[in-house]
């Protein structure tokens, strides 16, 4: 595996150019409904939810909306509000990620906390959160509310599932996936189910989409516990090493505790145990050497192609080619 560098970084970002140049239009509108339904009539409230703009990156969740709903034949007017009120969600839980972590820096900006502070972040991911909903209960059924609703439970389980197991260098992988599955593939899954939903697509292919969905964030998350390691600050343009600083086990250090030669895993729980400042340094060999690094992009690839199976499901479509390709995109990613 080779480092990322900026110009990788770059190429991944004309790579998504390409891929959501079909649902452009509808990219557009949502984020137009994005910042109507949060404009703020107070100029310091309008600033913390201007400051977001910094935090919407690859649009990756209401572009799943879209391509779901283009793969099942149309798209409506749901779609794009469909589209804004993912992406409020996703949001705000960076917001809330980013105090968890004390991280400084996303998308090359500082974070809401190292800007304003802790309570302001936790207030402004929560006025994202309840203005997510009401911009859902804006649609003609509550239906949406409550799928959204019901993943935001998972991310939440997810994430508190994490916070608990900080430290435990004794997590399992079936573990780690339970809460990778709530903390990012239950967003991602009900994009695609939403997309399809309000499409009119069966109920077979809405499963379908929804399961490619939820392997393709499983993927996505697999794939971002190893650029934490082994990223570029530069490339990514977020704080890394967070996730050894405050203890987290994610895959690739699973797999070292397991399989590891039994010098390099004492060391590596030293490492841990202390959160040292140069642990991302020094267990980068240890990663390599053991095979967790290759491993864990193995895992992500798996996940790769059983979303990419499960869309046989659906029928073809410049949409459906686009979905798969972006399932190889997550993995191909450097930032």
């Amino acid at each position: 595996m080779t480092r990322p560098s900026g110009l990788q970084a770059e190429e991944s970002r004309r790579t998504l150019g390409r891929l959501f140049a079909p649902i452009q239009a509808g990219l557009a509108d949502a984020e137009r409904i994005f910042q109507d339904e949060l404009r703020s009539r107070f100029a310091f409230v309008q600033a913390l939810v201007d400051h977001c703009g910094d935090y919407q990156g690859k649009r990756l969740r209401p572009a799943l909306v879209l391509l779901s709903g283009g793969a099942c034949g149309r798209t409506t007017a749901a779609h794009p509000v469909l589209a804004a009120v993912v992406e409020m969600i996703h949001t705000a839980t960076l917001v809330h990620d980013d105090v968890l972590d004390e991280s400084m820096v996303r998308r090359y900006a500082a974070t809401v906390n190292a800007e304003w502070g802790n309570e302001q972040a936790v207030m402004l991911g929560d006025y994202l959160f309840s203005h997510a909903y009401h911009l859902a209960a804006s649609l003609e059924s509550t239906l949406a509310c409550r799928w959204i609703g019901k993943a935001t439970h998972e991310v939440c389980e997810g994430e508190m599932q994490q916070l608990h197991h900080r430290g435990n260098l004794d997590l399992d992988e079936a573990s780690y996936n339970q809460i990778i599955a709530g903390k990012t593939a239950a967003l991602t899954a009900v994009s695609c189910r939403l997309g399809a939903h309000y499409a009119g697509a069966e109920p077979a292919v809405v499963e379908a989409l929804e399961a490619y969905g939820s392997h393709i964030g499983m993927a996505f998350q697999i794939a971002d516990d190893v650029l934490d390691i082994w990223g570029d600050e530069r490339a990514t343009g977020k704080s890394l090493g967070t996730d050894l600083e405050k203890q987290k086990l994610t895959l690739p250090l699973i797999r070292l505790l397991e399989v590891g030669e039994p010098a390099a895993v004492e060391l590596a729980r030293r490492l841990l145990n202390e959160a040292r400042a140069d642990a991302r340094r020094r267990l980068r060999p240890l990663l390599e050497d053991s095979g967790s690094l290759d491993y864990a992009w193995s895992k992500a690839r798996w996940h790769v192609e059983r979303a990419v199976a499960v869309l046989e499901a659906v029928g073809p479509s410049p949409f459906k080619d686009v979905l798969s390709e972006m399932a190889e995109y997550v993995v191909r990613r450097s930032s």
